[in-house]
């Protein structure tokens, strides 16, 4: 499928779909192509202000689908628990969740719960998000769960004598762990799914180089202006933008041809950018016995045992 694009994106009307971090970047993008075509969308964010502007934006552009925003914060626990319950208490299914939302290279701090930030936000928060959602998942026919990840899983380790990196911090290392941790959990999801006979399936992706937000953040936290004019120019040169690093979310979560357990990414060269298409991961990603062990100890850390599942 070298030559997807979204006007390849099916009908999606009756569709009800949950992007977190939709208020900029890749997950605004995926959220404006999936309401384009039809599907009602909620905008899972954490920051109000950023959220009420991207819903406004998205609005409008007049999408075919309803677009929302519901508050969401996946370094707080309690905050993702909030989240589902309001969501159940408005809707009975869901037909699509993307695990977007994520942060990148941060000098280390910790969640709510006392995770190191970056595995706690990009994998126990969605861990935890996709377990409490599984009911109205699994009342929908055919949902799907993606879980978006990145060419950097393929420099992470799971350390599990250390996995919150109290005795050895590198924020690019921390950084890949929790993306092989997206990896890991996308395909154990998946094979749970299928052995429960489930019709929901998982898939993973990734946008390869999109000049999103996204390295931003740990220069301006740190106030690291020339890092942060590396990046500026770096992204005008060779990034695509963030609607096309959405594609491979798009895509994964909508066509037909598409089988729980796949990885998507861009089609050109080092799969920095281009139309989407099935892609390879790395062999540690691959790793069952790795894949059950993180889910037990996810199960273990956030208190959501997906029904038995």
């Amino acid at each position: 499928m070298a030559g997807w694009s979204p006007d390849d994106i099916p009908d999606l009307s009756g569709k009800v779909a949950v992007v977190t971090g939709a208020n900029s970047g890749i997950g605004l993008g995926a959220a404006g192509l999936l309401a384009d075509h039809g599907a009602d969308v909620v905008m899972a964010c954490r920051d109000p202000g950023r959220a009420q502007a991207a819903l406004e934006k998205l609005q409008a552009r007049g999408p075919r689908g309803q677009v929302e925003t519901m508050a969401l914060d996946l370094a707080d626990l309690a905050s993702v628990r909030a989240f589902a319950e309001a969501y159940g208490a408005r809707r009975e299914r869901l037909d699509l969740l993307c695990n977007n939302a994520g942060v990148m290279a941060l000098p280390r701090q910790l969640t709510a719960d006392g995770f190191e930030m970056q595995i706690g936000v990009n994998h126990f928060g969605h861990f935890a998000l996709t377990g409490l959602l599984l009911p109205a998942l699994l009342a929908s026919q055919g949902a799907r769960v993606v879980t978006v990840s990145s060419v950097a899983h393929r420099m992470g380790r799971m350390h599990w004598d250390d996995l919150d990196l109290e005795r050895r911090y590198e924020r690019w290392r921390a950084y890949g762990k929790s993306k092989l941790a997206n990896l890991l959990f996308a395909f154990e999801l998946q094979r749970r799914l299928a052995r429960a006979a489930h019709p929901a399936i998982s898939l993973a992706c990734h946008p390869g180089y999109a000049n999103t937000n996204l390295q931003f953040v740990a220069p301006e936290m740190e106030g690291a202006g020339l890092r942060k004019a590396f990046f500026r120019t770096s992204n005008r040169l060779f990034a695509q933008s963030p609607e096309q690093g959405a594609w491979p979310t798009v895509y994964a979560a909508t066509a037909p041809e598409l089988a729980g357990g796949e990885y998507i990414g861009p089609s050109g060269l080092g799969e920095m950018r281009g139309p989407p298409k099935r892609v390879g991961c790395a062999r540690a990603a691959q790793d069952e016995a790795a894949a059950a062990r993180l889910w037990d100890l996810s199960v273990e850390r956030t208190g959501t045992d997906y029904g038995g599942l």
